[in-house]
């Protein structure tokens, strides 16, 4: 008797392996090394959270929600944009609950893209755009940011514009480069897509992490650009609770439409009795106010002990990331040297060449500095050895 055979599979993302991500925090396990590389908190959210899902499922909330998420909670979430941005957005027809930041981007590609249409992806970028794009059929348009600022290219990005485009996603603060969008660029991106279709995808995670006085410039606050845009946010990166998975989406009400008749045949809905805390929780606005303050504080520890190495740092204007030039360590390229790093000096980072589809190293590696003080502490104490 012939033994059973699994049938042959043709991949549809015949490129994509093993993460860099996934890579180097298993080294980092097996050296015992502070893993700085992870994008999320190794700390606790506020306990009244974690009660407040646990009185949800205490009062019955265990069944299936709306598909578009709780009313409770797209009506606070309505008036904390409002409040933040200037822009009503109707909770019944313009915010979506989703599961997680990254459903709701792939939500919204498959939404709007068509076999054949091209997408922009600025790199350095989160890696799940492009693997997206290719998914739903699209051709990704990869635009480099600006040479060593790692801002906006314009001429680049307007040059890269096309009869076949569909789309462009922005992140600010950006992911890897701790970079953030000002109003004149915001300004210069409305004038650049005015007289076209383009639809903006517009990842705005780390919206309550921006430092030094700044303010966190939204699409939602553009009135030409919340017009054309999916905008994308994460209680998870705002309350410490990346593993619940919970995000949002704001967009006009036509965008809005296409975008939940794929939501609902990808995920349908989103856990309940969180849901529900997330409600309540977000009457008392001071836990997201608070946040750049509390990161600000960690960023600035961690750059007052990195100024004591030949580390050279760049700006971190948002987000919990900190992207800084090794060429005065080590002439490694950036994957060599984040395996060296973690194997001789016991601290886990990422290269920022893994940012890019075709890798371009620069000799720059990001650390993520939302860990407890003690934690950076001793990633300080190893890292003083460079």
């Amino acid at each position: 008797m012939n033994s059973p055979r699994t049938p042959p599979l043709t991949s549809r993302l015949p490129r994509v392996g093993t993460t860099i991500f996934t890579v180097m925090s298993a080294l980092a396990q097996q050296h015992g090394a502070v893993n700085l590389g992870q994008g999320f908190p190794d700390f606790d959210c506020d306990p009244r959270l974690v009660e407040l899902v646990a009185a949800a499922m205490r009062a019955g909330h265990n069944q299936y929600p709306p598909m578009a998420g709780v009313p409770a909670l797209r009506a606070a979430l309505a008036a904390k944009i409002e409040a933040l941005y200037g822009r009503r957005y109707d909770p019944e027809r313009e915010l979506t609950i989703t599961a997680g930041a990254t459903q709701a981007i792939f939500t919204a590609i498959l939404a709007c893209v068509h076999p054949g249409d091209e997408v922009i992806v600025l790199e350095p970028g989160y890696d799940s755009y492009g693997p997206n794009i290719e998914l739903a059929g699209g051709r990704v348009v990869r635009v480099p940011l600006a040479a060593g600022s790692l801002r906006p290219d314009f001429e680049r990005i307007a040059a890269a514009i096309g009869p076949r485009t569909r789309a462009l996603i922005v992140n600010s603060p950006h992911n890897p480069s701790a970079t953030a969008w000002s109003a004149q660029e915001l300004d210069r991106l409305a004038a650049l897509l005015r007289p076209t279709d383009v639809l903006l995808i517009s990842d705005e995670v780390y919206e309550h992490m921006v430092y030094d006085g700044r303010a966190h410039l939204s699409a939602s606050s553009h009135p030409e650009l919340a017009a054309r845009a999916f905008v994308v946010s994460s209680f998870g990166k705002t309350y410490h609770v990346t593993g619940w998975k919970v995000g949002h989406v704001a967009a006009p009400a036509a965008l809005t439409a296409e975008f939940r008749k794929v939501h609902q045949f990808n995920v349908f809905t989103v856990n309940t009795p969180v849901q529900h805390a997330l409600a309540q929780y977000l009457g008392d606005p001071a836990p997201y106010h608070e946040l750049s303050a509390f990161y600000q504080r960690k960023r600035d520890l961690f750059r007052a002990g990195l100024a004591a190495t030949r580390l050279a740092l760049l700006p971190s204007e948002g987000s919990y990331f900190q992207c800084v030039d090794y060429s005065a360590v080590s002439e490694l390229a950036a994957d060599d040297f984040c395996h060296w790093l973690t194997r001789e000096i016991g601290v886990a980072a990422i290269p920022l060449s893994a940012f890019y589809d075709g890798g371009c190293d620069q000799r720059i590696v990001r650390f993520c500095y939302a860990k407890q003080d003690s934690t950076l502490a001793l990633a300080l104490q190893r890292l003083a050895r460079l």
